[in-house]
């Protein structure tokens, strides 16, 4: 058996494409998955490379060079649990566990205190960019046992994407669950943008009856300036497409069901946790739970009265305001996102470095954006930013596109077009610039049947009143 610079477990897409970018960039590489079709197809991808398929844990695990890196790429859950269990009784003070999964930071951190005392580093990595960024250069987000990163940096480094000025797309986050964190704020970002962005699309559909090949035309376009992203791209593709077999755009017969696989939803509870208001993120985690609501919808759809979605505006001109708005929604997105990022970091002490984080989003993952290189300049101006959209620039770029956002939003709900992603990020925008809010009726509300007491406004302390004679 030959000497491995790294073990991979779990074989499936992901897997494989690391271990052959690992092998592409000089490391040789060892596999292993249960699934024995798995293996073989492995040895068969692999044929002739610096790289083979071990026939269990154990044998992977004696064919690696000390100190032993392994990058665990099962199911989140319990399947790592099992791994872990397995591994445990095989490695020795000083090998290092990487668990590339989409893991929630809770369990990293949980996995981490199990292994104290054994020696064994443990480091919970983001992985972004699906499984075609694991091919050619994902974006890499670790973070756990600090001493692990001298051991893994080289790799990681080398298999990442580059952004433009050459920089890779892997840092250190910090200690503890921080990687997997970051990357679960990453996707609840993802779920935000993919969100607003299909809202655009509804708009252009519902109100001014483009169909997809013109559609995508607008995409394109969008994508050469300041929307260019890679879901702006790929929504350009994707409009594009026709079905062979019924020479129709094949979008149109895809099923509006969205499915998900839980981190959208576990950003948005973490926001609720910490107190971090992120409704954009929310809003795009509960469309794609009523969107799985379908037959409801169409029951309803036949009771519930609305206006009709007829836009008599000038076209060329609503396009753009589209356009302006879904500039303005991506980047409140972000803002509560690096909130999140910013309430985690005071809670957990991980030091999270928010310009690099903004850096290494800008190739390799899912929301990378020119917007990022933006977002990196802002934290690297002021690494104390409060909030994202108190940057000179994006405060500057919001005031040019507020408006635009009031009109698209006004206009979806004067023509009964359900555009919540939009809805909440203009709401957020608004409640943030709001210096006073109605929460003083509200504590008053709570006092009066809860005697839950009050502040006020001119003097110190907490009060009740007995609101009734």
């Amino acid at each position: 058996m030959q000497q491995s610079d790294i073990g991979i477990v779990g074989l499936g897409v992901m897997g494989e494409n690391l271990a052959l970018n690992l092998e592409r960039n000089g490391f040789a590489v060892g596999g292993f998955d249960l699934d024995a079709a798995k293996r073989d197809n492995f040895s068969r991808r692999t044929q002739g490379k610096r790289a083979h398929a071990a026939r269990s844990l154990a044998e992977l695990v004696a064919s690696l060079q000390a100190p032993r890196r392994l990058l665990l790429m099962v199911p989140a859950g319990a399947a790592v649990d099992v791994v872990l269990v397995e591994l445990r009784q095989m490695l020795a003070a000083g090998d290092v566990v990487i668990d590339g999964g989409n893991t929630r930071f809770t369990d990293t951190q949980r996995r981490m205190l199990e292994l104290e005392g054994s020696g064994i580093l443990y480091v919970g990595a983001g992985v972004s960019g699906g499984e075609e960024g694991a091919l050619r250069g994902p974006a890499l987000m670790p973070g756990g046992h600090a001493q692990a990163w001298p051991l893994v940096k080289p790799m990681l480094q080398s298999i990442a994407a580059r952004a433009e000025d050459g920089q890779p797309c892997c840092e250190w986050m910090g200690s503890g669950g921080a990687g997997h964190f970051v990357k679960m704020v990453h996707n609840g970002i993802e779920y935000a943008d993919m969100q607003t962005i299909c809202e655009a699309y509804w708009l252009m559909q519902q109100l001014l009856g483009m169909r997809p090949a013109e559609m995508s035309r607008t995409f394109a376009d969008w994508n050469e300036g300041e929307l260019g992203s890679y879901l702006v791209g790929i929504t350009a593709d994707i409009l594009a497409r026709t079905d062979p077999e019924t020479g129709q755009p094949l979008v149109d017969l895809i099923v509006d069901t969205a499915e998900q696989k839980g981190t959208g939803k576990w950003a948005s509870q973490a926001a609720l946790d910490m107190g971090v208001n992120a409704p954009t993120i929310a809003d795009a985690v509960f469309a794609r739970t009523l969107s799985a609501v379908r037959q409801e919808r169409v029951a309803a759809a036949a009771v519930l009265a609305g206006p009709q979605a007829a836009y008599s505006g000038d076209r060329c001109v609503f396009i753009e305001k589209i356009r302006r708005a879904l500039l303005a929604a991506k980047i409140c997105s972000y803002a509560q996102g690096f909130q999140l990022l910013g309430a985690a970091d005071r809670e957990h002490q991980w030091s999270l470095p928010f310009a690099t984080i903004a850096s290494i989003w800008r190739a390799g993952c899912i929301i990378r954006a020119k917007l990022l290189e933006d977002i990196r300049a802002a934290y690297a101006r002021n690494p104390e930013l409060v909030n994202l959209l108190m940057d000179e620039h994006f405060a500057q770029v919001m005031a040019e596109c507020q408006q635009d956002l009031r009109d698209v939003v006004a206009t979806a709900a004067q023509h009964g077009v359900a555009v919540p992603a939009f809805m909440s990020a203009l709401s957020y925008y608004d409640c943030l610039r709001s210096p006073r809010l109605p929460a003083n009726l509200l504590q008053a509300q709570r006092d009066y049947f809860g005697a839950h007491t009050y502040q006020r406004l001119d003097r110190p302390g907490k009060f009740h009143t007995r609101w009734v004679d």
